[in-house]
């Protein structure tokens, strides 16, 4: 018998309806769960949160939460096995690819408890210092923080079930804000299970987590103006989110994380055999295999000088040769598959698109998977293309292929790397590559204004360097324009998006009054 994904509203498990949908393990085809269609009582289950949860969590203080989320991890690591099982039969990963995921989501969870502990009884957050307005210095303002009152809806992209969910929801959580997560069907079983194992552990009040597992149908409609969105997904889908009613009429708050196309530079100084040059190739290895490249931070496009472009070629090929494709359950595979076969469709059509462009550096089409059938099994080895005169592409640097998918291209010096880079739109991460600390200072601040996150690379770094695709608690995660625009995380930045900015203005006494129950937000 299969596991059927039970919705959880107004502080109840919804009963069983006739499933909707079908989870099927993407290396075997066979069935292994499936969820129902439209949740019911929607409104009923948003209001439920908004009062009762929302109440209940904001009448504790930043550390009484902290000291809840640390709970909320203790739970998920007593089952961790389990999610590392689901995880395997729902996304195909291998053990590395499912801990990126899962470990990344407990690393995270783990930060902001911590953090969270520093605030500790405060109740609200203040915002710079006050701003003095007499002659006297008695009438002053101060900004202030305090929790958003209403619900916090999570709508999720399939690639990260565990880190996709806990990521936003411990600064929401923390916030003392109530989450809703709609994560993607196909691989809701292991967002569905850990939430599942937290509210069975009773931690949270009543309406601070809910789960929608089937369709979204309806979820919007339910938003109202002290609500929030947050979306990762298409940037097709953003567009409608974005012209809803909820957010063009009622100012719903909203964060979306969508395309990118992320590029690394290789510095002009990385000439083959330096160790830069080394470290670039395996980075790039690295990120079109992680989680078969499904990851939104993964590296789409690879820019290198052209007077080396054939070594970098031959480097990255070799490598990608080595990896067996298949059947996570064999040993021996070091990438597994996509989420599901219509995942492998779009990929297949994607690699064909760029194919019109560009030539292929190497393709795996031709490589035997592991212990899976090519019928059934949603698996594609890694693709790498190449353009060597990189100002007549015009498909890489428009469409995304989410898969282990990424194309090289020549650059003649580094204004022309930059003006590649800068062709991306907006992306989340951009990476460099050099031994000149000088030269990736510059490039860093080139790029700064159109990537959320630039992570250089000198070679004293390079083995404790966290990686090009790795999204890190500490530091921002989203990007510019095609990117979404939007910011998660970065300390204790990632409680802004949960909070409403406020300017108090009064007496000097009175102020201080206030800042009797408040930290400071930024240090």
């Amino acid at each position: 018998m299969t596991n059927y994904l039970q919705n959880y509203l107004g502080g109840a498990w919804q009963a069983r309806a006739e499933p909707v949908n079908k989870l099927l393990d993407p290396i075997t085809g066979a069935h292994i769960a499936s969820t129902g269609g439209k949740a019911e009582n929607l409104q009923a289950g948003f209001d439920f949160a908004r009062t009762q949860g929302s109440a209940a969590l904001q009448a504790m203080s930043y550390g009484e939460r902290a000291a809840m989320l640390d709970q909320v991890l203790k739970v998920l690591q007593a089952n961790r096995d389990a999610y590392y099982d689901i995880s395997l039969a729902n996304s195909g990963t291998t053990k590395a690819d499912s801990g990126v995921d899962i470990e990344g989501a407990l690393f995270t969870l783990g930060y902001y408890a911590k953090l969270g502990a520093g605030l500790g009884d405060a109740r609200l957050l203040l915002d710079g210092s006050p701003a003095i307005y007499s002659k006297d210095k008695l009438f002053q303002s101060q900004h202030i923080l305090t929790p958003v009152r209403g619900v916090a809806l999570f709508i999720n992209a399939f690639n990260f079930p565990s880190w996709g969910l806990w990521e936003k929801a411990a600064p929401a959580l923390l916030s003392g804000v109530p989450v809703i997560i709609k994560p993607a069907t196909v691989t809701a079983w292991l967002t569905q299970r850990m939430v599942a194992d937290v509210i069975a552990a009773g931690i949270l009040p009543p309406g601070a987590l809910s789960i929608v597992c089937g369709s979204s149908a309806g979820l919007l409609d339910q938003l109202r103006p002290f609500d929030v969105l947050s979306f990762t997904g298409s940037a097709d889908t953003a567009v409608a989110i974005r012209s809803h009613d909820a957010v063009a009429r009622h100012s719903v708050r909203v964060n979306v994380e969508a395309d990118s196309l992320n590029c690394s530079i290789l510095g002009p100084d990385a000439l083959p055999g330096t160790p830069s040059f080394d470290a670039y190739v395996s980075e790039l290895v690295r990120e079109m295999s992680t989680k078969s490249g499904q990851r939104c931070t993964a590296i789409r496009r690879a820019l290198v000088p052209a007077g080396i472009f054939s070594a970098v070629a031959e480097a990255a090929s070799a490598k990608l040769a080595q990896i067996k494709v298949g059947n996570p359950r064999n040993e021996e595979v070091r990438m597994g598959s996509l989420v599901s076969r219509e995942q492998y469709d779009n990929v297949q059509a994607g690699i064909r698109k760029l194919a019109g462009e560009a030539q292929t550096i190497h393709g795996g089409s031709s490589q035997p998977l592991v212990d899976a059938d090519p019928a059934i099994a949603a698996c594609v080895s890694p693709t790498l293309f190449g353009i060597r005169d990189a100002d007549q592409a015009t498909l890489v640097h428009d469409h995304e292929v989410f898969g282990p998918v990424s194309t090289l291209l020549g650059y003649r010096d580094t204004e022309h790397a930059l003006a590649l880079a800068q062709r991306g739109l907006g992306s989340l991460v951009a990476s460099a590559f050099s031994e000149d600390s000088a030269w990736l200072a510059r490039t860093a601040q080139a790029l700064a204004a159109s990537h959320g996150r630039v992570h250089t690379v000198t070679p004293e770094v390079a083995k404790t360097q966290t990686g090009h695709g790795n999204v890190m608690p500490g530091s921002i995660h989203g990007g510019p324009g095609r990117a979404g625009g939007g910011e998660e995380l970065g300390g204790l930045r990632g409680l802004a998006f949960y909070h409403r900015r406020s300017a108090i203005q009064g007496s000097a006494q009175t102020l201080e009054n206030l800042s009797a129950t408040a930290k400071a937000w930024i240090v």
